[in-house]
């Protein structure tokens, strides 16, 4: 008998948190998320994201199987920067059931109502700054470093039940191997003989300093991004300082000009390629794993990447993105 509840006890937070080792555990491309940095996401007391938002836990079970969960989110910032009342649901999995992902969704749906929102929109875990979407395309490759995997059913459960898609999110691809065409060498030799912008590397002397420029440059050039929203000083700090866990400062690049930054783009190795030997542990032996492994990621994912609202139709985006792939290369990537 199917039966939808709320997380309340040790066993619930169990199910929650591991149920998506049996939703993929047949599946090559899954990347298990480490327990420790999900388990500290959904913490209403070490998220600093909690504090402007709230969220209830639910599991599905099927004779006493977990089969299925959800996560119903209020972010109140959201709603006040978009002026809407979008309720959000996340860190869903849910096994090939209707009925199970049905209840689960009504169960998000009716807490979301109780709290005055009069939309659903997800998955996002647990916002647009952080994994989101479903998976299109792509099912056939593993996914990089904070990007989603969900299997392709997902997208029939979520048509069933009603949902209709918001907003189509891209990722592209690019293989050192392919080279730079010598159309594009010699665009970015004008942009920066025009613009005489200058890129330089992310100085971890200075860490607090350049993580301030990030946190306003991207503040500042995202805010008419689609779902965008502003992140708090404490968010950002505790992105700066989880990302400083393994980020190649060769990789974070600004763009200056007359020693004004005015734009910013943030890649970092693609730890995914670790992550998927440790099983989401890390004891003393997966560390000793993650010491090892690291040493051979061969990529790397662009976060983010954007410039101040003036200086858009410059081609300073284009000299940032060319100098990460130089960047990339020198590093070893």
């Amino acid at each position: 008998m199917l039966k939808i509840t709320v997380v309340e006890d040790k066993r619930d937070w169990q199910d929650f948190l591991k149920l998506p080792w049996q939703i993929y555990k047949d599946n090559q491309y899954w990347i298990p998320p480490l327990l420790k940095d999900v388990t500290e996401t959904l913490d209403t007391n070490k998220n600093p994201f909690w504090k402007h938002a709230r969220r209830e836990l639910y599991i599905a079970r099927d004779n006493d199987k977990c089969v299925g969960r959800i996560a119903a989110i209020v972010d109140d910032n959201h709603n006040s920067f978009h002026e809407d009342r979008i309720g959000f649901f996340g860190f869903f999995e849910c096994i090939t059931d209707n009925e199970v992902a049905a209840g689960l969704w009504d169960s998000a749906r009716d807490w979301l109502k109780q709290h005055k929102m009069d939309t659903m929109r997800g998955p996002v875990n647990p916002s647009m700054n952080d994994e989101t979407a479903f998976l299109l395309e792509g099912f056939d490759k593993p996914p990089t470093i904070m990007m989603p995997y969900t299997h392709k059913y997902y997208l029939d459960l979520a048509e069933n039940y009603g949902f209709k898609k918001a907003k189509d999110l891209y990722a592209f691809y690019k293989h050192a191997s392919d080279g730079m065409p010598e159309r594009i060498e010699k665009m970015i030799k004008r942009i920066k003989e025009r613009t005489q912008v200058k890129i330089r590397p992310f100085n971890m002397r200075n860490f607090e300093k350049d993580a301030r420029i990030l946190k306003d440059i991207y503040n500042a050039a995202w805010e008419k991004n689609w779902g965008f929203v502003p992140m708090t000083e404490e968010e950002m700090d505790l992105t700066a300082e989880k990302l400083k866990q393994f980020a190649d400062p060769e990789l974070v690049l600004f763009a200056e000009l007359d020693d004004e930054p005015v734009g910013v783009i943030v890649s970092v190795p693609d730890i995914n390629q670790v992550l998927k030997h440790l099983n989401g542990k890390l004891g003393l032996i997966e560390m000793l794993k993650f010491l090892y492994y690291k040493k051979k990621v061969d990529g790397v994912r662009s976060l983010i990447a954007g410039v101040k609202k003036q200086y858009r139709e410059t081609g300073i985006i284009a000299v940032l993105f060319y100098a990460t792939e130089k960047a990339a290369l020198k590093r070893g990537y």
